[in-house]
């Protein structure tokens, strides 16, 4: 029963969804039975929803319990499933106006050959809490720790997308220079916001020399 639910769920994004209306519906864990010739009395899967917008989501969450109890009652199983939600996050999108500004603070100060436009992604993330529920303007960015050597090959190749990113069991960022760039755009994003004069872009520019120096 669990194997067809898995089976079934597959078919939410490619079945019920348009082509534009963006999901991620992902079963990250199954867990059935302790032994080879004991048939389990119960299977627990664990799942990953992704989405673009609340309207998606909540019509993907219906498919999910409708497609849970068709196939529980196709199974004749004893009694319904349990379902319930371990942990959700609002959308996350980000405030316009700050993006504006702490994007222009970054090509200023890393160049533009070093900032690029990710357009919207299907991360699953709490940060959107601070934004969308707190009314608090917000900017959520990405930082780059995949050796430069691999990315360029991968690249080449055409298989930058098989690099491994956050949530892999192979994902292993460069140490340096991350760290140093983490910090340094922080920095940047926390002046930027924070100044209000050409005297203290000349204070964010020291700080940040300082920091490339230590």
């Amino acid at each position: 029963m669990a194997a067809s639910i898995v089976l079934r769920l597959q078919t939410i994004v490619s079945r019920e969804l348009s082509p534009s209306e963006l999901a991620v519906v992902t079963v990250g864990s199954i867990q059935a039975g302790t032994k080879s010739n004991i048939i389990p009395d119960e299977a627990v899967i664990q799942m990953n929803i992704r989405t673009l917008d609340t309207g998606v989501r909540k019509r993907v969450l219906k498919s999910i319990e409708r497609i849970v109890n068709a196939e529980a009652q196709a199974s004749n199983a004893p009694k319904a499933p349990e379902t319930k939600t371990i942990d959700s996050y609002p959308l996350n999108v980000n405030d316009e106006t700050a993006s504006h500004r702490v994007k222009d603070a970054m090509l200023r100060y890393f160049g533009p050959e070093r900032v690029k436009n990710t357009g919207p992604n299907p991360a699953s993330e709490d940060f959107g809490c601070f934004g969308t529920e707190l009314g608090t303007p917000s900017v959520y960015w990405f930082i780059g720790g995949t050796d430069p050597d691999v990315y360029n090959k991968a690249n080449e190749e055409g298989m930058v997308h098989q690099l491994p990113v956050n949530h892999s069991p192979d994902f292993a960022p460069v140490l340096h220079p991350t760290l140093e760039m983490g910090v340094e755009a922080m920095t940047t994003a926390a002046m930027a916001w924070l100044q209000k004069s050409r005297d203290d872009e000349s204070v964010m520019t020291s700080m940040l020399s300082t920091i490339k120096s230590s």
